[in-house]
């Protein structure tokens, strides 16, 4: 063999046996012998041209193989520059069309064949090819370890183009049996794509990947796994958007239309596997699946997955908790809760206490009025662990307790109870604002909140504006409240000024809703035209974007905010060409709000209004009654009701307490409810009664906001 190498005269009499000799393999592949007198019996003179050939080949390749077998030496001993110029004698270029040539031919029916059978004259053999292709691969590795990327996937590259251009159509199966030829093409096809991520070239990574996964190449299930993960995580992190080729793209909605819907897709399959068992648990594709489905608010599909995942691998606290999660961003409050429920139940007592569920438990009821008194429930729970082991937590639980008494007495039905839950509610808060040392800006924008719910303007006002140096001015709910305090104020021109100076500092989904505010601070200064053209800005404003976002499933909350803005719009507009007597254009106004929601309590009041205007009063109780029968508690609707039976005499005057005493109930602060009672107590003679309540309606009306403070 060294003989060979060095190009000293061999003699065949004396060609080396060994098996691992690739001239030995050669030879015997083609159905010849290294003994000289072998050669005289099976050709004659006219045979002696395709003798030399081979002969010439032989002697080619066991130069080849010598330097491959060597290169390998080295590249085990860590000797990389000795290996990388040992590989760089191997003319691989002009090895190349032979080894497809090769593996093509010696892999089209591998069925068991007599030896005659076997004889492909002039072909290489697959061991061969292998040992080549080892070669190319070690100094791919070679090239890596001295740092030269570009160079090492250019290398390895070499292979997969090599065994792709000779089995377009895959690996076929058996081919690893008796070579390395399909163990020699998995390594490359794994190294390659990171080859090029070191390198930088992420769009040449990215379509390493899918030459890996595009074509059946025989992969073990977890390799092929591993595979589909790497492609996933460099399309979702990459930063690169690469297009699928041509011949991958499909009509219809099979075909993903980003990188990072390619990367959902790959994230699904492969949790799919996780849940069948095809392949080992791993954390990181839920880690991953989790935030490709919350950046693009698939937040449903992320519950299905978490779902489908066997048990055992989450506890049962920490997998409802997460589902609570996913339930609750989808916007399925009352699901996210019953988890919640369960995860801090009876039957979670003998286990240690999960406190991320009661924390969040408490802030989800925070968020929703009707869950006030499971609130408390919640956060005093926080406010006992945390005097225990998170002490850090302590100032949050208060705020939440405090808060969630403020929902508690707006939806309280007695007196009594109400004062107590907004005297507690300051108190927690407070107590929560002392705690965090008044640093806190979520609790100092709450407790200016309840301050403003319980018409304490000064405090609220204090306790907004300390927030509002906090946040820099960045906060549209801290703008949008200071507006509001100051409007309660009856100044309305500096609540307007305010706004104006918000709308330069905000986002621009925060700039619809100050414009709405902007223009109803208008109608309540009696600039009907000003407020007409800015609900005009608004609604052109919300046309541009309304399209982008209705076809972006990331901004699907925002789509239905932005839907919901625009039919108040609508509605507000109505009710100005209302008190303008433009009958027809409110009624085509309130047209369009009933587009977006048919079923809106409020549209089918300001018909009711409409009517009431055209003094038909038959049609405007019927409104009101639809509008009622949506929203029972819809307080517009009640006093308007109750005004109508005013209208009716003496008979219907029980009726009409009723309905503003439950008008009442429900918002204690309505001076228009107040005002109404003392009507309705004038026309029954109690004129005492009547007058408290006109006092009432008129201190309340001098502090009432613009808009509701929640």
């Amino acid at each position: 063999m060294l003989c060979a190498c060095s190009g000293e005269q061999f003699k065949f009499e004396e060609a080396p046996q060994s098996p691992d000799s690739l001239a030995t393999r050669d030879f015997s592949a083609s159905g010849l012998s290294s003994r000289t007198g072998d050669w005289e019996s099976k050709f004659d003179e006219t045979q002696v041209d395709d003798v030399e050939s081979t002969l010439k080949e032989a002697l080619s390749l066991n130069y080849e193989e010598a330097r491959s077998l060597l290169g390998r030496l080295e590249y085990q001993r860590g000797n990389f520059d000795a290996a990388l110029q040992v590989f760089e004698g191997i003319d691989i270029r002009t090895l190349a069309p032979r080894m497809i040539r090769a593996i093509a031919e010696r892999s089209k029916q591998r069925k068991p064949r007599s030896k005659a059978d076997n004889v492909l004259s002039n072909v290489m053999s697959m061991h061969s090819v292998s040992l080549l292709l080892e070669a190319i691969l070690l100094k791919s590795k070679s090239l890596e370890e001295l740092g030269r990327y570009t160079e090492a996937a250019k290398e390895c590259r070499i292979i997969v183009d090599t065994v792709e251009s000779a089995l377009p159509n895959g690996m076929p199966e058996g081919i690893g049996e008796d070579c390395k030829l399909q163990e020699m093409f998995h390594k490359a096809l794994e190294l390659l794509p990171n080859l090029w991520i070191r390198a930088g070239f992420l769009d040449e990574a990215v379509s390493g990947f899918r030459q890996a996964l595009i074509k059946p190449w025989n992969l073990e299930p977890q390799r092929l796994a591993c595979v589909q993960k790497d492609l996933a995580t460099t399309l979702l992190y990459g930063g690169v958007e690469v297009s699928l080729p041509s011949q991958l793209k499909v009509k219809g909605l099979t075909t993903p239309m980003s990188g990072t819907e390619e990367a959902i897709i790959l994230l699904l399959i492969l949790s799919g596997k996780m849940a069948l068992q095809e392949i080992d648990w791993d954390p990181e594709i839920m880690d991953h699946l989790t935030f490709s489905l919350s950046i693009t608010g698939m937040f449903e599909t992320l519950a299905d997955n978490v779902e489908k995942i066997l048990p055992g691998v989450y506890d049962r606290a920490e997998r409802w908790y997460f589902l609570a999660l996913c339930y609750s961003a989808a916007g399925h409050c009352e699901v996210a809760l019953n988890l919640l429920t369960k995860a801090c139940g009876s039957s979670e007592a003998k286990h240690r206490p999960h406190f991320p569920s009661f924390l969040f438990g408490a802030k989800l009821c925070s968020l929703y009025p009707n869950h006030a008194h499971e609130g408390i429930k919640f956060s005093q729970e926080v406010i006992d662990l945390a005097k225990n082991k998170n002490q850090h937590f302590l100032g949050h639980g208060k705020k939440l307790l405090g808060i969630c008494h403020g929902a508690a007495a707006r939806i309280s039905a007695v007196d009594s109870e109400r004062i107590i839950f907004q005297r507690e509610s300051l108190n927690f808060l407070n107590d929560a604002a002392a705690l965090t040392g008044n640093n806190d800006p979520e609790v100092l924008f709450s407790l200016g909140l309840e301050n403003a719910i319980q018409r304490n303007l000064n405090a609220a006002y204090d306790n907004i504006m300390l927030y509002s140096d906090m946040m820099a001015g960045s906060s549209k709910g801290g703008w949008q409240l200071l507006a509001l305090i100051v409007s309660a104020q009856q100044r309305f021109k500096d609540a307007e000024t305010i706004v104006d100076f918000a709308l330069d500092e905000v986002g621009s989904f925060d700039q619809l809703e100050l414009l709405r505010l902007k223009a109803i601070l208008q109608i309540t200064q009696q600039q009907p035209k000003q407020a007409i053209e800015t609900y005009r800005i608004l609604l052109a404003v919300i046309e541009a974007i309304k399209e982008h976002w209705l076809e972006d499933k990331t901004f699907r909350h925002e789509a239905l905010k932005e839907q919901k803005l625009e039919m108040e719009a609508w509605q507000d507009l109505a009710t100005i060409y209302a008190d303008l007597s433009s009958f027809l254009d409110a009624k085509a106004c309130v047209y369009k709000a009933q587009l977006i929601d048919f079923f809106s309590p409020r549209s089918w009041h300001i018909t009711g209004l409409l009517f009431e205007a055209q003094s038909l009063h038959k049609e405007a109780f019927v409104s009101f009654l639809v509008s009622l029968s949506i929203e029972p508690d819809y307080i517009p609707s009640i006093i308007s009701t109750a005004k109508l039976f005013l209208k009716l005499g003496m008979q219907s005057l029980p009726i009409a307490r009723s309905f503003l005493m439950n008008a009442l109930r429900l918002e204690p602060t309505n001076h228009d409810a107040w005002f109404n009672l003392g009507l309705v107590s004038k026309m029954e003679g109690s004129l005492q009664q009547a007058a408290d309540c006109f006092q009432a309606a008129y201190e309340l009306k001098l502090s009432a906001p613009v808009q509701k403070f929640e």
